[in-house]
C-alpha cells in the first residue's frame, strides 16, 4: 500500500476510535456511533481534498475508509464499558490521531507540489478539522480551542518541520515521520507536563 494511503487509513482508524469514544460518553445509539466515527475519521481529509481540488475525494475513491470507521465504531460500541477512564483514553488516542493525520495531510500536499504555506495549512486542516467537527456536533468545547493547549500549534510545528526537511531528502518517509513525531511529542508534552502557549488575558475590568 502506498505511504500516503497507509497514513490516511491509519488516521481514519484512530480518529474513528476517538469519535466512537465521544459517542459512548454521549450515550448515543449504534447509528450515532457510526455517524460520529465517520465524521471524525474523514472530516479533515475531506476538507483537505476539497481545498486542494483533489478529485475524487479520498473516501469516495476508496469507500473502504468508511468501512474501517464503521468497524471501529462497532468495536467501541461493544467494548467502551470496559474502559475505566474513557476520557483519558480518548485524549491519548486523539494525540496519536492528530500526529498521523497531520503527516497524511502534509504528505498529500507535498505530493501535489503545493507551495510551502499551503502544505503547512493542509497538514493542520487534516489534523484538526475532524476532531473539531466531532466536538461541535456532540456539544463539547472543541479540543482545538481549549485555552493554551498545544494542539493546533503542535500540528503547525509538525507540518512546518516536514516542509523544512523535504527538500533535503529523496524519500517522503523521513519528513513525514519527523512531522508525526514532532506533532505527537508537542501534544504529549502538553498533556503530561502542561506545556502551553501564552493566552490573551485582556484588559482589566473597568469600574466606572
Amino acid at each position: 500500500m502506498p505511504l500516503l494511503a497507509l497514513l490516511d487509513f491509519a488516521s481514519v482508524l484512530v480518529f474513528a476510535l476517538t469519535g466512537a469514544l465521544v459517542a459512548s460518553r454521549a450515550q448515543l445509539d449504534i447509528v450515532g456511533f457510526a455517524f460520529i466515527a465517520c465524521l471524525t475519521a474523514v472530516g479533515g481529509g475531506t476538507v483537505r481534498d476539497v481545498l486542494l481540488d483533489r478529485n475524487p475525494i479520498f473516501w469516495i475513491a476508496q469507500p473502504g475508509y468508511l468501512w474501517v470507521a464503521c468497524a471501529a465504531a462497532l468495536v467501541v460500541f461493544l467494548t467502551a464499558h470496559r474502559f475505566e477512564n474513557r476520557l483519558r483514553t480518548l485524549i491519548w488516542l486523539d494525540s496519536f490521531a492528530l500526529a498521523i493525520a497531520v503527516a497524511a495531510g502534509t504528505g498529500v500536499a507535498l505530493s501535489l507540489r503545493s507551495p510551502p504555506t499551503v502544505v503547512v495549512l493542509m497538514g493542520m486542516v487534516t489534523g484538526c478539522m475532524g476532531g473539531l467537527m466531532r466536538d461541535v456536533v456532540v456539544g463539547d468545547v472543541p479540543v482545538v480551542l481549549r485555552q493554551g493547549e498545544l494542539y493546533v500549534s503542535a500540528a503547525f510545528a509538525g507540518a512546518l518541520v516536514a516542509v523544512l526537511t523535504a527538500p533535503y531528502v529523496a524519500h517522503d518517509l523521513l519528513p513525514l515521520g519527523v512531522c508525526a513525531l514532532t506533532t505527537w511529542v508537542l501534544r504529549a508534552g502538553s498533556l503530561l507536563f502542561g506545556w502551553k502557549i501564552p493566552v490573551y488575558k485582556g484588559f482589566p475590568p473597568r469600574h466606572d
